[in-house]
This record gives C-alpha cells, sequence and structure tokens, in this order.
C-alpha cells in the first residue's frame, strides 16, 4: 500500500517511533491502574457490630474492666455456621449466661438478635481505610460496592464508544489530549469525594475517559509503526499494561489508605496531559480523511526525527508519485460515510487464575495485534468504540454476575467459562492478516482479502501437484 511505502521512506521504526512510545507507555502503566483500583480501594476488611460495652472506653473501663474483650465479644455478637462472630447482627441484650457455658454452643436462633444499628467497628490491619469502611458498604448495603465498580465499567461503555467517533472525526491526538485531562481531574476529585454518590459519579467519568487512553495512545503507536514491526509494538503496548498491573499491587502496599491511592495513580495525567503537546498526529488518518497536506507535514517531522536527509525532497516526489492515492481515499472516504453499523484448595485456585490471567493477556495482545490488521484505518477509532462497547458490557455486569451465588455457588464461574470457548470457535471465522500490511479503507480490506483467497488457492493446488 501507498503509505507504507511513505511510512518505509520517513521510517518504519526509528528514533521519532521510540520517542512516541516513550511518551506514551507510562500514561498506559498508570491508566489500567484505574481499571482494578476498587479491588485495593473497595476492598472489605473484617467487620462486626459495635458494641456499647465493648468498644465504648467509658463503660468497659469502669464496669467490665474485670472481663477481656474475648468475653465480651462471645456475650454480645452472635456465632454464624463456622462459628465466628457474625458480621451483621448482634445480641438485642448482653447474653450473660453464656460466660458459663464451657466450650458448648447453645442455639442462637432462640436469642434476640438486631442489625448494627450503631454501625460497625472494622479490621484495619490491612487497610487504614477503604470505600467500604468510609460509607459502611457492608451487609445491607453490601450491593452499592458492585454498583461502583459497574459504573466504572459502564463510563469506559459509554466514552469507547462516543469518543471513538469523535477520534475518527477530529483525531486521535485532540481526543486523547481531552481525556488525559478529564481523567486527571475526575480522579483527583474522586480522592476528595464527600459522598458516595458523587464518588460513583467521578469513577463513571474516569471510566469514560480511561478507555479512549488506551485505545487512542496503542493508535497512535500502531499507525506509525512498519507492517513488520507492529506485532512487536502491540506486545509491548500489553506488556505496559501489565506492569501497570503489578505496579498497583505495589502502590496498594505502600499506600494504605484509599484517598492517598486514588490520588497517587491520578495526578501523573497531569504530566501526561503536558507531555501529550510532543505526541504528533497520525498522518494516516490524515490522509484517509482527505487532509493530505497535513498528513504531509506530519510525515516532514518524522523524517526529520528520525534523521532522513532530503526529506522534503523525497516526500514530495512521493507524493507526486501517489497523487491518484489520495484521490482514490477521498472517494473511499464518501463512499464509507454512506454505510457504518473460598480458602479450600487455595494453591489450586491461585495457580488455575494465574494461568487464566496468562491466557487473557495472551489473547488480548493477540487480538489487538489481529484487529489492527482487520480493520481499515478509516474506521479504526469508531471500530475500537464499538469492540469496546461490546466488551464493557461484560465487564459491566461481570461484578453483578457473582450475586447468582445464591442459586449456584458455581453458575458465575460457568458462566466466565463458556464465553471464552464460544468466542474462540468464532475467530476461527475470521481471515488470516498475517504479514499482510495495515489497510486504509473499505477497498484495502476486499483487496487483501481477494489476495489472501489467491495464495490459499495457491497453496492447495501445490499439494495437490506435489501428491
Amino acid at each position: 500500500m501507498a503509505f507504507e511505502e511513505l511510512l518505509d521512506k520517513v521510517g518504519g521504526l526509528g528514533k521519532f517511533q521510540m520517542l512516541q512510545m516513550t511518551l506514551i507507555l507510562p500514561s498506559l502503566m498508570v491508566v489500567v491502574c484505574h481499571s482494578l483500583l476498587e479491588n485495593f480501594t473497595a476492598a472489605v476488611p473484617g467487620h462486626r457490630c459495635w458494641v456499647h460495652i465493648l468498644d465504648n472506653a467509658t463503660v468497659s473501663g469502669n464496669d467490665t474492666g474485670i472481663l477481656s474483650p474475648d468475653v465480651l465479644l462471645r456475650i454480645s455478637i452472635p456465632l454464624d455456621s463456622n462459628l465466628k462472630p457474625e458480621k451483621c447482627h448482634r445480641f438485642l441484650h448482653p447474653q450473660w449466661q453464656l460466660l458459663h457455658l464451657n466450650g458448648t454452643f447453645p442455639n442462637m436462633t432462640d436469642l434476640d438478635t438486631e442489625a448494627c444499628v450503631d454501625g460497625w467497628v472494622y479490621d484495619h490491619s490491612l487497610f487504614s481505610s477503604t470505600i467500604v469502611t468510609e460509607w459502611d458498604l457492608i451487609c445491607d448495603h453490601q450491593s452499592q460496592k458492585s454498583v461502583g465498580q459497574s459504573l466504572f465499567m459502564a463510563g469506559m461503555l459509554v466514552g469507547g464508544l462516543i469518543y471513538g467517533f469523535l477520534s475518527d472525526r477530529f483525531g486521535r491526538k485532540l481526543i486523547l489530549r481531552c481525556c488525559l485531562l478529564q481523567l486527571a481531574i475526575s480522579g483527583t476529585c474522586a480522592a476528595f469525594a464527600p459522598t458516595f454518590l458523587i464518588y460513583c459519579s467521578l469513577r463513571f467519568w474516569s471510566g469514560c475517559s480511561a478507555v479512549v487512553i488506551i485505545s487512542n495512545n496503542s493508535m497512535l503507536v500502531t499507525e506509525w509503526t512498519r507492517s513488520q514491526s507492529k506485532a512487536m509494538v502491540i506486545t509491548l503496548i500489553a506488556c505496559a499494561l501489565s506492569i501497570g498491573q503489578m505496579m498497583l499491587g505495589g502502590l496498594a502496599f505502600v499506600f494504605r489508605e484509599w484517598r492517598t491511592l486514588q490520588l497517587v495513580v491520578s495526578v501523573p495525567f497531569f504530566v501526561f496531559f503536558l507531555s501529550s503537546r510532543w505526541l504528533v498526529e497520525s498522518s494516516r488518518w490524515l490522509i484517509v480523511t482527505n487532509k493530505p497536506d497535513e498528513g504531509l507535514k506530519e510525515l516532514k517531522i518524522v523524517a526529520h526525527r528520525n534523521g532522513i536527509k532530503n526529506s522534503e525532497e523525497i516526500l514530495s516526489m512521493e507524493i507526486f508519485n501517489h497523487n491518484t492515492l489520495f484521490w482514490h481515499l477521498y472517494e473511499s472516504t464518501a463512499l464509507w460515510e454512506q454505510y457504518f453499523p473460598v480458602p479450600e484448595m487455595q494453591t489450586l485456585r491461585v495457580a488455575l487464575a494465574s494461568v487464566g490471567i496468562g491466557c487473557v493477556a495472551a489473547s488480548g495482545s493477540a487480538l489487538s495485534v489481529h484487529s489492527a490488521e482487520l480493520i481499515p484505518t478509516l474506521l479504526r477509532a469508531k471500530a475500537v468504540g464499538l469492540d469496546t462497547l461490546v466488551s464493557r458490557c461484560g465487564a459491566t455486569l461481570a461484578p453483578l454476575l457473582m450475586t447468582l451465588v445464591v442459586y449456584l455457588p458455581t453458575l458465575p464461574w460457568i458462566i466466565y467459562g463458556a464465553f471464552p470457548i464460544v468466542a474462540g470457535l468464532l475467530i476461527l471465522l475470521l481471515p488470516e492478516t498475517k504479514t499482510l500490511p495495515i489497510p486504509d479503507t473499505i477497498q484495502d480490506v476486499e483487496n487483501k482479502q481477494r489476495f489472501s483467497r489467491k495464495i490459499n488457492e495457491k497453496d492447495s493446488y501445490t499439494k495437490v501437484t506435489k501428491c
């Protein structure tokens, strides 16, 4: 394709691409932290009801000082089926008769209990505070925790759809810069949210921008990379996302207070916003949207940064030789505008989960490579937005599916496992794109399919004649 030839003239993998990735990869490492942030900021610590005779320092110090906290806990909090203190109920009155039961456990259902009307006492040994302890998202309010997580995923769904169309309309760089600033503001404000409702609203706003930061950054790298190197570049992007996940665990270990952790992963986006001014807009997108002069200007910048001498003369000659290309791309653009549519077996569980995460990461990398080679530049951001819309539907429902355990404990895991199997079978219907250049228009996609079909027929003919 013509753009691939132009890219080779200015350098398909040189100093410019290295600088572009240097500016982009750090933001990818941090943005993925927002997707997994509530694994730590919304962690549920051990808790029990607040008890007057146990947790009121004045009462416990004067009237019950001769009794140990364990004894006071026994007469104040009933035991659950695992003989652990109940998390959501307490005795209506202290059950002093339990002090005389030596190692026996009476029928707790005969004793009057009540909900935790005076609040809860939390275990702060692991996290000094979370949104759960901040707003008591436990017991009767525990479903609100899942709603908060789902709203962030819903934001990614909406943001991917809306900003995907805007990216194809106004450019990858402009929308990316807006989303970097949006995530910086919304994420920082979430760290100071006074109520859970405001926190959820800000998390939704953060989700809208987080997905676009990932997609547009990826496009600004892949659309400036030659076909022979794009698989390696996309793999580096996937590695950056994985490093971000590991980095989040370290940050959560250091910053145990949820507002501080929220702030730590949000403030860097002000820096990323400022540094994004040195990013270069996709010349491939500029060309296919009938802006060849701007595309040529960006190509000259890339050639200069890659140390290509006489770049203006070379590019002018190439543009002259491919003058018909731009007219063809313009016609293709007009054509496209008419169409777009439990503790048990813990070691084994951890091992299987690790294997599963590895498979997810590998499939995500392969999917990124395949989709970049399959979708034309003219519609790539829209397609990524639509893909995000579909994928975030699952991500939004994922936390809510865990409520199905009340019907069958294994039902959520059956659903989580069945969908990847079905998706893997459907992938077999897609055409192979290995070693083929990235398409720019619909006609490029059609030509690629005809070319791939001819190669398959030739290989089949060769095998038959050899036999």
